[in-house]
């Protein structure tokens, strides 16, 4: 186990650029979950403002 997890003399390099990459995973996660937030209020508050559509038949 302890030879897995010196990857071969490299764990110096490879367990660094695991974390730097879950770190960026995470970071997009987040951002891109504020942002679908922001984006959901932004459609509420222009429904609220917006005029109301007429339900009707045509093209």
């Amino acid at each position: 186990m302890s030879e897995f997890l010196s990857m071969g003399g490299y764990a110096a390099f490879v367990w660094p650029s695991y974390a730097v990459a879950v770190g960026a995973l995470v970071a997009l996660a987040a951002v891109s979950f504020r942002q679908w937030r922001a984006a959901k209020a932004e459609v509420a508050r222009l429904e609220a403002l917006g005029p109301r559509r007429r339900g009707g038949g045509g093209a």
